[in-house]
C-alpha cells in the first residue's frame, strides 16, 4: 500500500541529506520532488501545489529550530503534520444513534459496498455490542442478495430481503419496521450500484435517503481508482450530501491519490478503510496514523490495538508458564498462528511495524505463507504435537508424506521451531531482545 509514494517521498527528503539547515534552495528542491511524488500518486495538481506551498512556508519559517534537528527529519515532521491535516486531522466517528440507527451505503458497482456492509455489521456487533440488521436493496443484481445473505450467516447477524420486490424504497422502509419489531438497533442498507454515475441511479438512492432519513450516509469507493474516486465522490456528495467516505481495496496497488485528496475535494471525512475480503479487515481511519504509514514510519499503535483485540490474559499466563519450562508445543504454535491471522492481512500487519515496509516490499507475504507450516503440523499425531521431542526420522518421513512436503522442508521447520522455542525460553528469563533477534528463525515465505 502506497509503496511507490513512500519511495518517492523518501527520495525527496534525501535531497536535504548533508545540509546543515533548511534554506530556500534546498527546500525548493525538496518541495519539487514532493509535488512530483503526489502528482504521480494521482493527487490533483491544484491540491498538490497548495499542499506543498504550505510545507514550503512552514519549512522556511523554522530558523529558530534547534540545530540538533537535521533538515531531513524536520521536513519529514512538517510533511507528516500537513498530510495529517489534509486527510482530515482526526478520526471521525459513525453516527448510529436512533431507534434504530440507520446507515445508508452508496457507491458504484464493484466498489465493495456489499462486502463493506458485512464488515461494518461485524464491526458494530463485535466492537460496539450492537445488534445490526443487513438489508438487501440491490434489486438489479441477484448475486448481491445472495452475497449479503452469505455474509450475514458468516457473522451471525440478521438480514432482511424481499427477493420478489423491485422497489428498493419500499424494501428499506419495510426493513426499518422489521428492525423496530425485532430489537435490531442498527440497520445497514446495501444499495444498488452502476458501472458509472447515471441519473436513474442518483434519483433512486436520493429517493431511498429521503424516505428513510438515515442517521449516517456513507460513500464507498475503490481506492485503486485514484483521482476518478475523488471525482465520483464529488458527484455523489452533490446529490446525497453524505456524511463520510469508506476507502476499500487498500491492499491493492494503491497510489494514494484518493486517501490524500478526497477530504479536501468533498469536505467530508474518510471514516473507514478496508483491505481484502476478510470480514475482520475493516479499520477506523486515523489521518495521523495513515500519514505515518505513507511516510514509511509504520503504525505501531494500530498494530498493538489489533493484537489486544485477540489477547486472552488467561491464555497468555498459561503460555508463559509453558515457555519458561520449554514446553511450548505445536498445538500452542498453531493456536498463536491462528490468533495472528485473525488480526488481518499479513503484509498489511507487517507494514505497521516501523521500518518493516522496506523489508517486506518485494516479499509475497499473505495468508498462504503459513499453509506449509500448517500442513506439516496437521500431519502429526496429537501425541507428536504435544511432544515435539518425539519426532525422530521415521516420524518425520511419515509427516512429510502426509503433508505433501519433502523431508528437507519438514526438518527445516522443526529446526526453526526448536530454535524459536529455545529463544522464547531465553526471553522469558530476561536474556534480552538482542540475542533473540540474532538467532530468530526465518519468516516463512510463499
Amino acid at each position: 500500500m502506497f509503496e511507490n509514494l513512500s519511495d518517492k517521498l523518501e527520495g525527496a527528503f534525501k535531497v536535504l541529506k548533508g545540509d546543515a539547515k533548511l534554506t530556500e534552495l534546498n527546500v525548493a528542491n525538496s518541495i519539487k520532488e514532493i509535488r512530483r511524488a503526489l502528482v504521480a500518486a494521482d493527487v490533483n495538481y491544484k491540491i498538490a501545489k497548495e499542499f506543498t506551498d504550505k510545507i514550503k512556508d512552514k519549512a522556511l519559517g523554522t530558523e529558530n529550530i534547534l540545530s540538533s534537528v537535521k533538515p531531513g527529519e524536520l521536513m519529514v515532521k512538517i510533511v507528516q503534520d500537513e498530510m495529517t491535516e489534509l486527510m482530515g486531522g482526526q478520526a471521525a466517528g459513525i453516527n448510529i444513534k436512533g431507534n434504530p440507527g440507520i446507515v445508508l451505503i452508496s457507491g458504484l458497482q464493484g466498489s465493495g459496498k456489499t462486502t463493506f456492509s458485512g464488515k461494518l455489521a461485524k464491526y458494530l456487533k463485535d466492537k460496539k455490542s450492537k445488534r445490526p440488521l443487513l438489508v438487501a436493496c440491490d434489486v438489479y443484481r441477484p448475486a448481491a442478495i445472495d452475497q449479503l445473505t452469505v455474509l450475514a450467516e458468516q457473522i451471525q447477524v440478521g438480514i432482511y430481503k424481499e427477493p420478489e420486490s423491485k422497489n428498493p424504497v419500499e424494501i428499506a422502509e419495510n426493513a426499518i419496521k422489521f428492525a423496530k419489531g425485532n430489537s435490531y438497533d442498527v440497520v445497514i442498507i446495501d444499495t444498488a450500484g452502476r458501472l458509472s454515475v447515471d441519473e436513474e441511479m442518483m434519483d433512486e438512492i436520493e429517493q431511498i435517503k429521503n424516505a428513510i432519513q438515515p442517521t449516517e450516509t456513507l460513500f464507498v469507493v475503490d481506492s485503486m481508482t485514484g483521482q476518478d474516486a475523488v471525482n465520483t465522490a464529488v458527484v455523489f456528495n452533490e446529490r446525497l450530501n453524505f456524511d463520510g467516505v469508506v476507502l476499500t481495496k487498500l491492499d491493492g496497488d494503491t497510489r494514494g491519490g484518493a486517501a490524500l485528496s478526497i477530504k479536501y475535494s468533498v469536505g467530508k471525512p474518510i471514516k473507514f478503510v478496508s483491505s481484502g475480503e476478510k470480514l475482520e479487515t475493516l479499520d477506523v481511519f486515523h489521518p495521523d496514523r495513515m500519514a505515518q504509514r505513507i511516510l514509511g514510519m509504520g503504525d505501531i499503535v494500530s498494530f498493538v490495538e489489533k493484537a489486544q483485540e485477540q489477547f486472552d490474559e488467561k491464555e497468555a499466563i498459561r503460555l508463559e508458564k509453558k515457555i519458561k519450562k520449554n514446553k511450548f508445543d505445536f498445538n500452542d504454535f498453531i493456536g498463536q498462528l491462528n490468533q495472528i491471522k485473525k488480526m488481518g492481512d499479513m503484509k498489511s500487519l507487517m507494514n505497521m511495524i516501523p521500518g518493516m515496509s522496506k523489508i517486506t516490499k518485494d516479499i509475497n507475504i499473505d495468508d498462504n505463507a503459513f499453509k506449509k507450516v500448517e500442513a506439516i503440523i496437521q500431519s502429526m499425531t496429537p501425541k507428536e504435537r504435544a511432544n515435539p521431542e518425539l519426532l525422530n526420522m521415521s516420524r518425520k518421513k511419515r509427516i512429510a508424506a502426509g503433508s505433501g512436503k519433502n523431508i528437507h522442508e519438514v526438518n527445516m521447520f522443526i529446526k526453526q521451531f526448536d530454535q524459536m522455542r529455545k529463544m522464547m525460553q531465553m526471553m522469558s528469563k530476561g536474556k534480552g531482545m538482542e540475542r533473540f533477534l540474532q538467532g530468530a528463525p526465518n519468516m516463512p515465505r510463499r
